[in-house]
C-alpha cells in the first residue's frame, strides 16, 4: 500500500461528528450522557470515600471494588464531557495528538477494569473456598501488588498504540463519525499499511480481555463446583449470594462489548448511527451501574450509604 496519496497531506487535525444521522436530536441525546455522567461521578465517589473512610470495609472485596470506582470514573471522565462538548457546542475539533491520548487512556481503563473484575472473581473464589484464610491470604499489601499490576499491565500494552499510530500519515479523511477516538476508527483513515496495527489490536484483545473472561469463567467454575459440595442449603444461599453483585457487574461490563463486536461483525445492514450509540452505551452504563448494584446488593454498603446521606448527625 503506498505510503501517501498523491495531495502529499498528512492530517494532524480531526472532527468528531457525534452521532451522524442524529444530528437534529443531538440535543436530547446529551440528556441521558449528562445524567449518567453525573450519575457515575457522585456514585463511584461516594463508594470511594465510603470505603477509604470506613474501617470495616477495609476488607479485599471492598478495596478492589474502591479501584473498580476509581477506573469508572476515569473511563466516564474520558469520554462524555467530549461528547457532550460535541452535542452542546458543536465543538467536535480535536488534535491528533489529543486523539491518541484519549484513546490511551480509553483502552487502558478499559483493560484496567477488566483486570480488577478477574481479581475480584479470585477474590470470591478465595472467600468462598478458603474462608477460615482469606484474610491472610488477601492480605493489604498484595492487594496493593495486585492492584499495580493491574494498572501496569494495562499501560504496558496500550502504550505501544502511541508510537504504531503516530507513525501513520493520515491522508485520507479528517473526519470522524462518532463521539470519542478509537483505535480502529483511526488507523483506517492512515495511508500506510496498518496490518501492524491490526495485528497488534487483536493480541492486545486475546492477551488481556479475552483471557481475563476465560479465568472469570474458571474461577465461577471452581466456586460453583465448591458450593454445591456444600452439605447446607443455606450455606449454598449465602455462598451464591456473595458472588450476586460481581456477576451482574460482570454481565454489565462484558455484554454490551460482546454484542457490540457480534453486530459490527454480522450486522452490516444495521446503521452506523446504531453501531455508535452501542459503543456509547459500553463505556456510559458499567460507570454509571456499578456503585447502584453494588449499594443495592451488598447490604453493608447501602446502610453506609444510608447513613451517609440521610443520618442528620447531633
Amino acid at each position: 500500500m503506498a505510503t501517501l496519496n498523491h495531495t502529499g497531506i498528512s492530517h494532524t487535525v480531526f472532527h468528531l461528528l457525534g452521532i451522524p444521522g442524529l444530528e437534529d436530536q443531538h440535543m436530547w441525546i446529551s440528556i441521558p450522557f449528562f445524567i449518567s455522567y453525573i450519575t457515575a461521578l457522585l456514585g463511584n465517589s461516594l463508594l470511594i470515600f465510603i470505603i477509604c473512610t470506613k474501617s470495616s470495609l477495609q476488607e479485599p472485596m471492598y478495596l478492589f471494588l474502591c479501584m473498580l470506582a476509581g477506573a469508572d470514573v476515569v473511563l466516564s471522565t474520558c469520554t462524555v464531557p467530549q461528547a457532550l462538548a460535541i452535542f452542546w457546542f458543536y465543538a467536535g475539533e480535536i488534535s491528533l495528538d489529543c486523539c491518541i491520548t484519549q484513546l490511551f487512556f480509553i483502552h487502558s481503563t478499559y483493560i484496567s477494569e477488566s483486570g480488577i473484575l478477574l481479581v475480584m472473581a479470585f477474590d470470591r473464589y478465595i472467600a468462598i473456598c478458603y474462608p477460615l484464610r482469606y484474610t491472610t491470604i488477601l492480605t493489604h499489601a498484595l492487594i496493593g501488588k495486585i492492584g499495580v499490576m493491574i494498572f501496569l499491565r494495562s499501560y504496558v500494552t496500550i502504550f505501544p498504540i502511541i508510537f504504531l499510530l503516530k507513525r501513520l500519515n493520515f491522508c485520507q479523511n479528517n473526519i470522524i463519525p462518532h463521539t470519542l477516538c478509537e483505535y480502529n476508527g483511526l488507523a483506517k483513515y492512515a495511508c500506510n499499511d496498518v496490518r501492524v496495527n491490526v495485528w497488534y489490536g487483536f493480541f492486545i484483545l486475546m492477551s488481556t480481555v479475552v483471557l481475563d473472561v476465560l479465568l472469570i469463567f474458571v474461577s465461577y467454575a471452581l466456586i460453583l463446583y465448591a458450593v454445591y459440595h456444600i452439605p447446607s442449603q443455606d450455606a449454598h444461599r449465602k455462598a451464591l449470594n456473595t458472588c450476586g453483585s460481581h456477576i451482574c457487574v460482570i454481565i454489565l461490563f462484558y455484554g454490551p462489548g460482546i454484542f457490540t463486536t457480534l453486530t459490527q461483525q454480522f450486522g452490516r445492514h444495521i446503521p452506523p448511527h446504531i453501531h455508535i450509540l452501542l459503543a456509547n452505551v459500553c463505556i456510559l452504563a458499567p460507570p454509571m451501574l456499578n456503585p447502584i448494584i453494588y449499594g443495592m446488593k451488598t447490604k453493608q454498603i447501602r446502610d453506609l450509604v444510608i447513613h451517609e446521606l440521610f443520618t442528620k448527625q447531633t
